[in-house]
């Protein structure tokens, strides 16, 4: 039998009626990757301790946690350092990751059992799967997207994540005042995201009027290794910060 931390995860098609992960149409692409051992002793060491599946069903973040306090969810966490950096600066608030890639998975895990975090959990799952079955409605303080695949071609444009019924999905499991934080580097992309997100009923945009629709860096979103790059040589960045106004 294969183990189903190592395994991709696949679904076949199915109709416009089912959920959305359902759909046949992903939003990423899992690509095999070497493994090395710090991320081997993650998945095999760490995980029984903070990794998350489906089969895990509904949760009540109060009993996962031990504890009540805010709840932020990563959705693509990469590698694992911004989403371990915010934890071991936040203690007093609970974070939950989501990543489909092994290596990235195995990596935040070693990572934070190495600097002794016990306010993380982490699914290796398709997001909307978690998001649909896994996590209760009006649960998350945030939820937080940060460089997901721009899918940059046209006829890709499908595959992208931040999607009508995406938004309304969010805004189920956001608490009310709770706030959907996304950025990216892709100026295109970011237009389509304040687009899709200003047609969004229920949501209200925290830009003020000289940014609009996006907002400065915050401070508590960590500056990536390659976001540093990219501002080295002049590439933008967008955030935007929509909060749950029901």
């Amino acid at each position: 039998m294969s183990d189903p931390r190592y395994d991709d995860k696949t679904t076949g098609p199915e109709g416009p009626e089912a959920p959305l992960h359902r759909r046949g149409i992903k939003s990423y692409v899992l690509r095999a990757g070497r493994m090395t051992q710090a991320q081997i002793r993650g998945l095999e060491e760490v995980w029984p301790r903070l990794g998350l599946t489906l089969a895990d069903g509904r949760q009540d973040l109060e009993a996962l946690f031990g504890r009540r306090a805010p709840v932020v969810l990563e959705i693509g966490f990469g590698m694992g350092a911004s989403l371990v950096e915010q934890a071991e600066r936040h203690p007093d608030t609970d974070f939950i990751g989501i990543e489909v890639h092994a290596p990235g998975v195995g990596k935040l895990l070693d990572e934070a059992d190495k600097r002794g975090l016990t306010n993380l959990r982490v699914y290796r799952e398709d997001a909307l799967a978690v998001l649909e079955q896994c996590l209760p409605e009006a649960s998350l303080d945030t939820l937080q997207l940060f460089f997901p695949d721009p899918w940059p071609k046209k006829k890709h444009h499908k595959r992208r994540i931040v999607q009508p019924a995406f938004v309304e999905l969010v805004r189920s499991r956001l608490k009310p005042g709770g706030t959907l934080h996304m950025a990216t580097d892709w100026e295109a992309y970011a237009g389509w995201m304040a687009e899709v997100m200003q047609a969004a009923p229920g949501f209200a945009n925290t830009a003020g009027a000289e940014t609009a629709p996006y907002v400065p860096r915050p401070e508590f979103r960590p500056l990536t290794k390659f976001e540093a790059r990219g501002e080295k040589l002049g590439h933008g960045v967008w955030d935007l910060i929509f909060r749950r106004a029901d």
